[in-house]
């Protein structure tokens, strides 16, 4: 499926695929069509707020290193791959929903389902219902698609490597606190509290990022969506880590500008991929990697 004459998600391959990493943008997507900007009561501004602002651009360089990026080129703002399939709000459509779908999880209620009903900061985002058909269409048409490459990826890199290790690439607020009294993170790793991914892969990615200076949490406040959740399974030797970057590093968050802290992130990120490819390499054998 496409959108002005452009793939709404696509694949960057590498060369020779060289390690067991994945890496995935899922909110990094800029192409509002004229249809979705119609049906909006936001400006073309303010509708931005909640996606991953060039976070695909941040990790272009993992495809030079022997990975593939599979990123989004729809907004998160029209559609959340990073939700279960059908967590819809029935308050934001024109007719009934389907049995199946789940409208009573924590994230339809607030706002944030598949077809999200807010933007960041709770602002609406539609002028009026949704057509029930329209929302369905989107899930069949892309939602279920991009999935489907998803774990295409990951299932081919398993079953070369005999391990698979998903990074799910996104951004969030400069404002956002890990805890309480704590320092602003510049990183947060999110493995669902050990559950998604191996305890020392874990560690070696906060290490790593720790090590270039960064200040780095662990699961709070993102310990990695529905992605990590559902992709996530080490016991069968499948990881995945979501990975949240503080936008203050690299973006002015009232221009949406790209800041000189970007190029500097841009570097540092390629060190950490390279990194991680380097231990993902090194461990298969010795079976490192495995649950503990």
């Amino acid at each position: 499926m496409s959108a002005c004459g452009r793939p709404l998600f696509e694949v960057v391959q590498p060369d020779r695929q060289s390690g067991p990493l994945v890496f995935n943008s899922p909110h990094s997507g800029r192409l509002y069509t004229d249809d979705f900007l119609a049906a909006s009561r936001l400006d073309r501004q303010t509708i931005r707020r909640s996606e991953d602002h060039h976070v695909d651009d941040l990790f272009a360089s993992v495809t030079a290193l022997g990975a593939p990026l599979l990123k989004a080129h729809f907004p998160r703002a029209w559609l959340d791959v990073n939700r279960e399939p059908y967590e819809l709000d029935p308050r934001m459509f024109d007719a009934p929903l389907p049995a199946h779908v789940n409208s009573t999880s924590l994230r339809v209620t607030g706002g944030l389902g598949t077809i999200p009903r807010l933007v960041a900061e709770n602002v609406d985002i539609y002028r009026g219902r949704l057509d029930v058909g329209e929302a369905l269409r989107r899930i069949e048409t892309v939602y279920r698609p991009y999935h489907a490459c998803l774990r295409r990826l990951i299932a081919q890199t398993h079953v070369r490597f005999g391990q698979a290790v998903l990074i799910d690439c996104h951004s969030m607020p400069a404002g956002i606190k890990s805890g309480s009294g704590q320092a602003r993170p510049d990183f947060i790793v999110g493995d669902r509290y050990g559950s998604s991914a191996s305890h020392e892969l874990t560690r070696v990615a906060v290490a790593v990022l720790s090590g270039l200076g960064y200040r780095v949490a662990r699961n709070k406040p993102y310990a990695g969506g529905f992605i990590t959740e559902h992709y996530g399974r080490p016991a069968r030797g499948l990881h995945a880590l979501q990975i949240e970057i503080n936008r203050g590093l690299y973006i002015d968050e009232t221009s949406l500008q790209l800041t000189a802290g970007f190029r500097q992130l841009q570097i540092d990120l390629t060190h950490f991929a390279d990194q991680m490819l380097e231990y993902g390499r090194t461990t298969l054998n010795d079976g490192l990697l495995a649950a503990q």
